[in-house]
């Protein structure tokens, strides 16, 4: 029998180009199965999916009616993958800016205990590839703000390329989590980090995505600048 305790959960929308050829490239590690929470994508993402789902148990399709936030839909895979029993539940980009070969690397680093395992750019070993001066000032900058006025002792807050341990999304009150853009991953991990839990850094490199416009955008930015300080705080 097939043991699936990995739940891999990519957010979608509008992502039917890279869609359909990255859930086989998750589902070639037996242990994995794919959790695609699509925002009503106008391009057809969803039907593509779930047209997948019927010839695959391992793919499992939440649609939701529009743009709901990152967040969100994070939360709500979260909720779904545990309902489901994952042991381990992955974040995981639909772009290609995550590679699905570094998904065993994060699952042997939270099963040697790791409670949550962060694919970093930013520490020894990994990096960036294709990005202008802009981007890298933004991300790099982000992660030294969002350090410095947390904390937080990890080199990589902001990436979404990481693994939970059940008992961690079990223990945190997800509904406390406010941010619902690109501070959402900086929150995770300050919430973890006040519950004692420990976390560990791998080393990825990170494309540009291969195909479509980012999301990121000057509102989620700013979003996440002026929520770093509440949850300094404790106003989150």
């Amino acid at each position: 029998m097939l043991v699936t305790d990995c739940t891999v959960i990519v957010p979608t929308y509008n992502e039917a180009e890279n869609i359909g050829q990255l859930i086989p490239r998750i589902l070639e590690h037996d242990r994995f199965r794919v959790l695609v929470v699509d925002d009503g994508s106008p391009d057809g993402t969803g039907e593509l999916v779930a047209e997948m789902a019927q010839d695959e148990p391992r793919i499992g399709l939440l649609r939701r009616p529009g743009k709901l936030g990152l967040g969100s839909a994070y939360i709500a895979g979260f909720q779904r993958a545990l309902a489901e029993g994952a042991e381990f539940i992955f974040e995981m980009d639909a772009d290609f800016s995550h590679d699905p070969g570094y998904l065993p690397g994060l699952l042997a680093a939270a099963e040697a205990g790791a409670d949550l395992v962060l694919g970093s750019r930013y520490v020894a070993g990994g990096g960036t590839t294709d990005w202008g001066p802009g981007r890298q000032l933004i991300s790099r900058g982000g992660n030294l703000y969002a350090g410095l006025i947390l904390g937080l002792p990890v080199a990589d807050a902001t990436g979404g390329f990481r693994c939970y341990r059940r008992h961690v999304l079990e223990r945190l009150d997800l509904s406390r989590i406010r941010s619902n853009g690109y501070g959402f991953q900086i929150e995770m991990v300050y919430r973890v980090l006040q519950a004692g839990f420990t976390i560990r850094e791998v080393p990825i490199i990170f494309p540009d995505r291969r195909v479509g416009r980012s999301k990121m955008s000057r509102r989620i930015v700013l979003e996440a600048l002026i929520n770093v300080w509440k949850l300094r705080f404790g106003r989150i």
